[in-house]
């Protein structure tokens, strides 16, 4: 391959680069190129659990998921209709003081167009009737949630994009990555790409990315893991996917009338490179347990297969969308904190509103003023994971 010259290169081939390109592709914007060493969704969105719900922790994942939401319903009509599950979403405890900060939480969350409602013992029992529900003493239930396939989800994107005139570049090492004047250059075994704006969206490689090119951010990869379980009766209507807060365990309808249960995460950092792809014995006991506890229904299930991926986290749970500081043409979005899927859309589309119509666009620069990468201060002090599913809304941390 000669060298060939892109305005927009996007390093990551997950949903949220994909979905870039898909949105810029579409609006003209040209030449754009993805490049990625493995495939599209190789890394953790390929590993996703696929759940899209509006029980967040602030105003903007809410809108975004949203967006995101309404644009998966709609690929997946037009190109793969088993990849989108309507299906909803619920949470539960059997703690009164979590009972409390979900009342507060629904509260929360109807003042920003959520649509969520309590749900009783009774109303979990009828939705999920595998389950034990009898200690529940707090449950929110958001009907209108969803669930999809995300590789599948990427490859739509993927190939929207290409239809729209993107190319890609898949399957070569990274050589060297580097700005060379008022571009940026990319070496692969095949020769050279060089581009205008560079678009980081590599997951839990931006970290190492952003800091080889001397912009680190606070970015933090972490472990998490899931598994697909066979139940001894498979489901024949989709129930809710749901989350038990007190056990921190997730389970969500898997195709096949299997199952799909997780959490698993590590609140350490892990190094894409080097990690176990495998689930561990200790999370695969966790959830045996838990399934036996919760949902004697699935006690007996069969293992089909266990994974791990990496996500990424942020020191406030936010994401670190737009231009990078003290860096002309160098971009990032990364660091979903493990909720990329959710918001992979609705953000591509922001950011694709922000790199046409320039940085210089109030309402562009509005869109994506909570998880501008410019909020945090030039040195942030050392910070762990926090896991997802939380009930705490999401206020920006002191530092």
């Amino acid at each position: 391959m000669p060298d060939e010259a892109a305005d927009v290169l996007i390093l990551g081939a997950g949903i949220a680069g994909c979905a870039l390109a898909y949105h810029l592709a579409r609006r003209g914007v040209g030449p754009v190129t993805v490049y990625d060493p493995r495939t599209p969704a190789a890394g953790a969105s390929g590993r996703a659990a696929g759940i899209v719900t509006e029980q967040l922790w602030n105003e903007w994942d809410v809108h975004v998921t949203r967006d995101s939401h309404r644009e998966y319903a709609d690929l997946a009509r037009r190109w793969e209709p088993d990849a989108y599950v309507a299906n909803g979403f619920v949470r539960w405890t059997r703690n009164p003081e979590a009972a409390r900060a979900i009342d507060d939480a629904i509260d929360r969350l109807r003042g920003w167009g959520a649509q969520v409602d309590e749900a009783t013992p009774s109303d979990l029992e009828r939705w999920i009737p595998w389950g034990r529900f009898d200690d529940v003493v707090g449950a929110v239930a958001s009907r209108y949630d969803a669930c999809v396939t995300p590789s599948s989800i990427t490859t739509i994107y993927a190939e929207g994009a290409r239809q729209a005139g993107a190319t890609f570049d898949f399957g070569q090492p990274m050589r060297s990555l580097r700005r060379d004047g008022e571009r940026f250059v990319l070496e692969t075994p095949s020769g050279a790409r060089r581009a205008r704006r560079l678009v980081v969206a590599a997951g839990a490689w931006s970290k190492e990315l952003l800091r080889g090119l001397g912009h680190p951010m606070p970015l933090v990869p972490y472990r998490t893991q899931a598994a697909v379980l066979r139940p001894p009766t498979p489901w024949r209507e989709p129930f809710p996917s749901g989350h038990d807060i007190d056990l921190d365990v997730y389970v969500r309808p898997e195709s096949n009338g299997r199952l799909l249960g997780g959490n698993g995460t590590e609140h350490v950092e892990a190094d894409p490179e080097r990690f176990t792809p495998g689930g561990d014995p200790s999370f695969l006991e966790h959830l045996a347990v838990s399934l036996s506890e919760r949902f004697p229904g699935w006690a007996e299930s069969e293992l089909v297969s266990a994974w791990a991926g990496v996500c990424t986290a942020t020191p406030d749970r936010r994401p670190l969308v737009g231009p990078i500081p003290g860096a002309p043409g160098l971009w990032v979005v990364a660091g979903f904190n493990g909720f990329g899927v959710m918001r992979a859309g609705g953000t591509a589309r922001r950011l694709s509103d922000l790199l046409v119509e320039g940085e210089t666009s109030d309402a562009a620069r509005q869109a994506l003023e909570p998880v501008w990468p410019g909020r945090f201060p030039a040195t942030v002090p050392a910070f762990l994971p926090k896991p997802g599913f939380t009930l705490e809304p999401g206020d920006h941390p002191r530092f």
